[in-house]
């Protein structure tokens, strides 16, 4: 993705719409930002700021979300914006309007940022031209597109690790499931690349995983206790159902047969390893629950975290003018 279309002239982050291009400074700039949003007193708290009052934030899914759409919103009022969720299912766009008449439209009405999730690869990249072209004051966050990109799922992703392992750099990474279909597998790998993770890997079946591992720059594993071994992270992905064309496993229950992450299967990790899970989790599929509801889970401080991590890149992006 080039990179003026994320980037203003003076190489700070303009738009979010993929990890592709994002430099590693400012990523580390939004690490530290989420920190600060955050307070340690015993339980992970949310701070509140005056940060975005006035500025008008809409949420545009057309798809459906559970903890992009609601952390997005928490972490714009805990920012203090004024927050519009446009219901896709209820708009003009389910009566035939394109997607740009949409988005000039809602341009229209005073709007400062964008958060749109998409099922088209791509469409963030789009919408974000095209703003550039006729409302370039207004700044758009990738919330998921298709198979393309799922940004701030990477940040997140990212600051959990970083919160429980600290440096990146001695790190081994291991990514379970559905790798060829997933928007939040192809942010990770960019995100742990840039940030100087040596040691990436993916696990699943031939039929799961992308084709150009090495241009990735990770290594594919088809058996998961190989693939687990000496690990520090694994990160767990559901099995992209809605976005296969043809059917690439015999069931449920065969995968979980073969690849789903059990107390077992996860002692070949180190055992200070810590799981994460992007949502939603399908329980007997690919994670057993003994390890999603275990120590070594992170997954509902993920989503805590998902909040601070969204007001960072709320917060960097309005400051792009200064």
């Amino acid at each position: 993705m080039p990179r003026h279309i994320q980037l203003n002239s003076s190489g700070k982050l303009r738009h979010l719409l993929s990890m592709e291009g994002v430099p590693k400074k400012i990523i580390l700039e939004i690490l530290k930002r989420a920190n600060d949003f955050l307070s340690f007193d015993g339980e992970i708290l949310i701070k509140r700021s005056k940060l975005l009052v006035g500025k008008t934030i809409f949420n545009i899914f057309f798809e459906n979300s559970t903890r992009t759409s609601t952390t997005f919103e928490i972490a714009a009022r805990r920012l203090s914006a004024d927050v519009i969720n446009f219901n896709v299912n209820t708009s003009s766009a389910a009566k035939g309007e394109t997607l740009l008449d949409t988005i000039n439209n809602l341009a229209a009405m005073q709007a400062d940022m964008f958060v749109v999730r998409h099922s088209k690869s791509g469409a963030s990249v789009q919408i974000a031209k095209h703003i550039n072209k006729v409302a370039p004051h207004i700044h758009v966050m990738n919330a998921g597109d298709g198979s393309h990109a799922h940004p701030t799922q990477a940040l997140l992703d990212m600051f959990t690790i970083q919160h429980f392992k600290g440096d990146f750099a001695n790190l081994r990474v291991a990514i379970i499931g559905d790798i060829a279909h997933s928007r939040v597998a192809r942010s990770n790998i960019h995100a742990l690349s840039i940030l100087g993770a040596p040691d990436i890997r993916v696990i699943g079946p031939n039929t799961l995983l992308p084709s150009n591992l090495s241009d990735l720059g990770v290594h594919g594993y088809n058996d998961i206790n190989s693939g687990l071994t000496d690990v520090d992270v694994v990160i767990v992905l559901r099995l992209q159902n809605e976005r296969m064309s043809t059917t690439t496993l015999p069931s449920a229950d065969e995968y979980f047969k073969y690849y789903g992450l059990t107390q077992k299967r996860l002692e070949h990790a180190k055992p200070d390893v810590i799981v994460l899970h992007p949502g939603p989790m399908n329980r007997g599929v690919e994670i057993d629950s003994k390890v999603s509801d275990g120590p070594q889970s992170v997954i509902l401080t993920q989503v805590t975290f998902g909040i601070a991590i969204r007001m960072a890149v709320m917060d960097t992006l309005n400051n792009c003018q200064k």
